[in-house]
């Protein structure tokens, strides 16, 4: 059996991880400034988590949610605290894809409700639901029916008034669009569209499984604007590369048994692994050197002739070029081992772990200055 070949891959092997490099099986050491997605949060291999991790598998690594898991509620109380949402619940899953379908599910069975405002450039996950609500015709099978999502210009707040109805089930955005070139939702537009959805019933959504976890700076990058969103959901950083996702809830929700449920979502070594997270965060004050990194990184880059836009909060960065950027992203993984992605043909992507230091920038930024000079 051969593997169903849906990745373009690079001639590259990792074979161990630290920090923010890692090494490939010949030996050489590569910058990673992506993460794998987004997903490192707290940087590879951290002694830490690893130590969490192996203890729990010593112990149990799995068993169902018709038991009593106490590491459910340290890693809710946790969550909780870090984030400023105490009083919001917390359902556990396995991925973004699966916090966004089970936000809409729950959105749909409050208000009763099933139309969906979503956004160009949006991309919210690939399985039915969460793959309807994203802005990409080519990965929407005929199958995964969409007639009930409108697609709006993304931050128009006009757009959204002409579109909003006290039919609109939900309404959801991420605070940040990664897949989409990196753009920040407008602080007036998300105030906008929490006066909107209170106005009409509908449920705002916060997707923030790519630019949560503290990677814009605060813990979720809609704090900036002051808003509390009905629905937030969670995954990427959360496990910092072992699957888990989440879906905070407001107070407004009632929970009953039955109304949502998974098999792996909450299982004890998931449990762990985003509660170690969460430990070194604080312990290391992640948050705030992702706000002090990224500011650190978008004023050098801000010197730097040749880039068109910069874009981004924190540690979430977009590097825009008016040429293609795939020669530049290949100039930098082959000539000076560094990695880092890409959003559509003309943004380069960051999203590296949230311990990122000075030193690993400036290997960046000279890196960058020669490929643009190049």
């Amino acid at each position: 059996m051969n593997l169903f070949n849906v990745y373009p891959l690079y001639d590259i092997e990792p074979v161990k991880a630290k920090g923010s490099y890692l090494w490939d099986k010949n030996g050489v050491e590569y910058l990673d400034l992506y993460g794998g997605h987004a997903v490192i949060s707290i940087g590879h291999s951290h002694p830490y988590y690893v130590e969490k991790l192996t203890n729990q598998l010593q112990n149990i690594g799995f068993y169902s949610n018709s038991v009593k898991i106490p590491l459910q509620q340290e890693l809710a109380e946790k969550l909780g605290k870090l984030s400023g949402y105490e009083d919001y619940a917390l359902f556990l899953t396995n991925s973004g894809a699966e916090s966004n379908e089970n936000a809409l599910k729950l959105a749909s069975f409050h208000n009763g409700r099933k139309k969906v405002i979503a956004f160009s450039q949006s991309f919210h996950g690939r399985t039915s639901g969460a793959v309807a609500i994203t802005d990409n015709k080519s990965i929407v099978a005929p199958i995964n029916y969409s007639e009930h999502v409108t697609f709006i210009p993304f931050n128009d707040i006009e757009a959204l008034k002409e579109n909003i109805s006290e039919e609109t089930c939900a309404v959801i955005v991420e605070g940040i669009q990664g897949v989409g070139g990196i753009k920040v939702t407008s602080e007036e537009f998300l105030k906008a569209a929490r006066e909107l959805c209170d106005q009409t019933g509908a449920v705002l959504i916060l997707d923030s499984v790519q630019c949560g976890y503290g990677r814009s700076g605060k813990f979720f990058s809609h704090q900036y604007a002051g808003i509390n969103p009905d629905i937030m959901t969670t995954a990427k950083g959360m496990g910092n590369g072992f699957p888990i996702g989440g879906v905070l809830i407001s107070p407004k929700f009632k929970a009953s048994f039955g109304l949502l449920g998974t098999t792996f979502g909450g299982n004890h070594l998931a449990c762990a692994a985003a509660v170690a997270v969460l430990d070194v965060m604080k312990e290391e004050n992640l948050i705030e050197n992702a706000s002090v990194t990224g500011d650190y990184l978008m004023s050098n880059l801000a010197q730097i002739e040749g880039i068109k836009e910069l874009r981004g909060k924190g540690l979430m960065i977009g590097i825009e070029f008016e040429r293609p950027v795939d020669k530049i992203r290949d100039a930098l993984l082959f000539e000076h081992n560094i990695f880092c992605g890409y959003a559509g043909k003309h943004t380069l992507r960051l999203l590296p772990s949230l311990a990122l230091g000075k030193a690993e920038c400036d290997r960046f930024l000279e890196a960058l200055s020669l490929v643009i000079k190049g």
